[in-house]
């Protein structure tokens, strides 16, 4: 028999509004910003990480794109663990990149592990609220 664990469906809906927040921040910045964040990238211990997957460039416009996407879709709640899996899977290898390997970007780097547990969260859970799956 499964233990019942009772959260509640307000702070479920606070969670995902604002783990959101920070995806849709990042786009706007990587779409804004692309040669910024390319810089970060090129001063970066591992960056080989981000050109394994390509032009840092091309790679900073598409993943500004996809984490507006999937950010919006967390916000709204549209397939939440679809949408949370995706930012998920576009995070890691910019916390490898940008953050694993240098000393100044220790704090950035846990933030981005709290961020992979939020969302990891939103992945394992089977969520329903009001009989309605998320």
């Amino acid at each position: 028999m499964k233990n019942q664990v009772l959260v509640s469906a307000r702070s479920i809906q606070l969670l995902r509004v604002m783990l959101s927040g920070i995806f849709l921040v990042a786009s706007f910045n990587h779409l804004s910003n692309s040669e910024k964040t390319v810089q970060r990238i090129e001063s970066a211990n591992f960056k080989g990480i981000a050109y394994f997957f390509g032009d840092p460039k091309l790679l900073v416009i598409l993943s500004g794109i996809v984490m507006f996407i999937a950010g919006f879709a967390l916000l709204i709640g549209f397939k939440t663990r679809i949408s949370a899996s995706i930012l998920a899977l576009v995070l890691l290898p910019i916390t490898l990149t940008i953050q694993v390997g240098q000393i100044t970007t220790l704090g950035p780097l846990f933030k981005n592990i709290a961020i992979i547990g939020g969302l990891l969260y939103f992945i394992i859970n089977n969520i329903k609220i009001n009989n309605k799956k998320l």
